[in-house]
């Protein structure tokens, strides 16, 4: 059992909306967050006829590219079935957290969210050889390739190292400021000049077009019924939430 699903309540409910919780820090797997479990939930839910959109609740600072990209492209498969994604903005929602919000349709933020952090961070790397050689510690490593070894933490970073980095930042970056443009329907350049890394609050998020309106989970709940003209009386709503299944000792 990888994570726990409302099913019991889906079986019952006919025509629904999910909520799809996305929080903590995008990983393969994490405490919070599970990549399988977000990609197989977003495949039930395009298969489920009874499903008539997704409500994304966002409370994330981010984490991995890789992941991130192909929680978004999941989500635009689904959006083929004709069915809306509305994302909503909890406390934070930024950087891998903005990065999945993109393939939504319509933003709400909570007036106190945090977002944005539109930046890439390819590597890192701790320079310890002078301490090294301060306290006579000989460090050894051993490659065939001169940068096989780079960002070790006994190794200097060489210019040329620094630029291999900086090209893989630089990619990743423009790949994200060119789905945030899209999304957003706004130019490169406009997202460039806002994508410098930090975050934003709602209000100024909102004047900078990133997200559509301030807002509460209800009205990004109301917004999906609006768009596929039902009556709200009628159609339920079910909550989609990954836990870590992790055993009597680790919950003692």
């Amino acid at each position: 059992n990888t994570g726990f699903t409302n099913i019991w309540s889906k079986i019952t409910t006919g025509k629904y909306i999910a909520v799809l919780q996305i929080e903590g820090t995008i990983t393969d797997e994490g405490d919070t967050y599970n990549q399988k479990w977000l990609l197989d939930t977003i495949q039930d839910l395009s298969d489920d006829s009874d499903n008539i959109g997704i409500v994304l609740y966002i409370n994330s600072p981010g984490g991995a590219v890789y992941e991130s990209d192909e929680a978004y492209l999941a989500l635009l498969d689904y959006k083929y079935t004709g069915k809306p994604i509305i994302a909503y903005f909890a406390q934070l929602a930024a950087s891998g957290g903005y990065y999945i919000s993109c393939a939504a349709d319509y933003i709400y933020a909570n007036r106190n969210t945090l977002t944005g952090s539109i930046g890439v961070i390819s590597g890192s790397s701790y320079d310890l050889s002078g301490l090294f050689e301060k306290y006579g510690v000989k460090y050894n490593i051993f490659t065939a390739g001169k940068n096989k070894s780079m960002l070790g933490i006994g190794t200097p970073v060489t210019e040329e190292q620094r630029d291999i980095m900086e090209s893989i930042a630089d990619e990743c970056y423009s790949q994200f400021c060119g789905i945030v443009a899209q999304s957003r329907n706004v130019s490169l350049e406009k997202v460039k000049a806002l994508a410098d890394g930090r975050v934003y609050t709602a209000k100024q998020a909102l004047n900078l077009g990133l997200i559509d309106t301030i807002g509460s989970l209800d009205d990004a709940i109301n917004k999906v019924d609006i768009i596929m003209n039902t009556k709200i009386t009628t159609t339920k709503v079910v909550y989609y939430t990954y836990e870590k299944n992790t055993g009597f000792l680790t919950s003692l």
